[in-house]
């Protein structure tokens, strides 16, 4: 017979050595989810860091129960665990893949405790008597954790549903193609209030600071209204809300109107500086509705990618070849270093070469005028363009386009495609 403190004292110690480890093992989490589970890890940074909150602080809290000897039944989810499975609530996500998340989340836990129970102790009999336990208390934690959250997802999506804005984001999905089948028309304008056989511009507006206001939503309304008189639309903008932060908007337009980065940017002047926009290309009827919404996205993502540094506004017109490459990160990083080489290092001096090659291309070879624009003498130019020709390992020739878009790259995605210094 195994003497229950023994038994419970060894799990104690199995839940230090784990504590110790808690980092660790919310990051092999988080990359299990990604494996499996990607759409709870490829959206956006924002939930990212709240996924890996939230497995950080339930890994916490079940470790602290096995060294403690707490109850599991008084057990309540952790903060980050309950705001996730609300935003998930909000975006649509099935509750199945909260429930799945917390089935693998438990199982890699159980591996990883059963790895140290093999590890530190011998005796089959106290192994077992261990393990059984480990088992018994794992499933009474997520069991009521995973049930406390469906609660509030369900609370959560019906809160979000009864909303109107919900009701036309339903109908905005369908619109795009993204619920499965052709949409109807006549009826998608009843539900969403807004024409679809004119003239439209997609943005994206979103608030990138991790603390924002609890009315961001309204402040992003407002930006899309006042985008919408700077431009002179005609009718009203579509505004549907993704989440708490961020926003799809479609702008009504006359034809031949485009909106231009200078009229977002002195819309953001007067605002938050946390608020960001990116901006398609016009498009007409059904079709065009869906086409600049995605080139919206496109430079969204280019937008994440980039991170702090990233300008406020970004739009298609301006970034759009260099927003289709932000798919494959890793991929645009090696071939910025094959097409840029020892010019692409991460670092100030290289960074000041590559902004004046890059403007001395764009300029069309000019020194006098890549003088004027970077306000600098006309020799330091012709200095820094013949520096940065020296790192290029295969020079101008005929590469010249390729070392242009690498460049435009560097310019917008900064780090993220940069070689280490």
């Amino acid at each position: 017979m195994v003497d229950e403190e023994v038994v419970s004292e060894r799990i104690r110690q199995i839940a230090a050595t784990l504590a110790g480890r808690a980092g660790e093992l919310t990051g092999e989490l988080v990359q299990l989810y990604a494996t499996d589970l990607p759409q709870l890890v490829n959206d956006d940074e924002r939930m990212v860091s709240l996924l890996s909150a939230s497995v950080y602080q339930n890994i916490e809290t079940a470790l602290q129960i096995f060294r403690h000897g707490i109850d599991p039944a008084t057990v309540e989810p952790p903060a980050a665990a309950v705001e996730y499975a609300r935003r998930l609530a909000q975006r649509g996500t099935p509750v199945f893949d909260l429930i799945l998340a917390y089935d693998l989340g438990q199982a890699a836990m159980l591996d990883f405790g059963f790895e140290e129970c093999t590890r530190l102790v011998d005796d089959a009999a106290l192994l077992g008597a261990i393990l059984r336990k480990l088992l018994r208390v794992a499933y009474e934690f997520i069991t009521r954790v995973v049930r406390q959250l469906v609660g509030v997802y369900q609370d959560e999506r019906d809160r979000w549903l009864l909303n109107r804005s919900a009701a036309r984001a339903a109908k905005v999905l369908d619109l795009l193609g993204e619920n499965g089948g052709p949409p109807d028309v006549d009826a998608a304008e009843a539900v969403i209030g807004y024409r679809l056989r004119g003239t439209h511009v997609g943005m994206i507006v979103w608030h990138a600071a991790e603390a924002f206001a609890e009315d961001v939503l309204s402040v992003l309304e407002s930006v899309a209204g006042a985008v919408f008189e700077r431009v002179g639309g005609q009718g009203r903008p579509l505004f549907v809300p993704r989440d708490e932060a961020g926003a799809w908007v479609w702008l009504p337009l006359p034809p031949g109107t485009v909106v231009r980065r200078e009229d977002v940017d002195a819309v953001l002047a007067e605002i938050d500086s946390g608020v960001r926009v990116t901006v398609g290309e016009p498009g007409t009827g059904v079709g065009g509705f869906r086409d600049t919404h995605q080139q919206a996205r496109r430079a969204h993502a280019l937008a994440l990618a980039a991170g702090e540094h990233c300008d406020r506004v970004l739009t298609f017109r301006e970034v759009g070849t260099v927003a289709l490459m932000t798919s494959d990160l890793n991929a645009a990083r090696l071939w910025v270093a094959s097409t840029l080489g020892p010019l692409a290092a991460d670092e100030e001096n290289c960074a000041r070469l590559r902004d004046t090659l890059r403007v001395f291309l764009a300029s069309g070879g000019s020194y006098t005028a890549s003088a004027a624009e970077l306000t600098m003498h006309k020799n330091s130019v012709q200095y820094r363009v013949r520096k940065a020709q020296e790192l290029l390992p295969h020079g101008l020739g005929e590469g010249r386009l390729d070392v242009e878009l690498a460049l435009n790259l560097c310019r917008r995605l900064g780090a993220a495609v940069l070689s280490p210094a």
